[in-house]
């Protein structure tokens, strides 16, 4: 397999979605790694600083069927 077909199946799936079985077998690893994160993951995302707590708001689990972190005038 030659360099761009690997970088296009990296990159394309439906390309990638065609190739044989071996040939998915014998793609190297994607450079950047896993490249999807789960959900439970994504919610524990903040840049690797302290979500700071806007003014005027609590910091608790919502029982608001919303998806907001602080709550303010829709959970008092």
């Amino acid at each position: 397999m030659s360099r761009n077909e690997i970088i296009r199946a990296w990159k394309d799936p439906e390309y990638r979605s065609r190739l044989s079985k071996a040939e998915r077998e014998q793609l190297p690893a994607h450079p950047a790694g896993l490249i999807e994160l789960s959900d439970d993951d994504l919610l524990a995302v903040t840049g690797g600083k302290p979500i700071p707590i806007p003014p005027n708001t609590h910091a608790w689990t919502c029982t608001h069927p919303c998806t907001v972190m602080f709550c303010s005038s829709f959970c008092q």
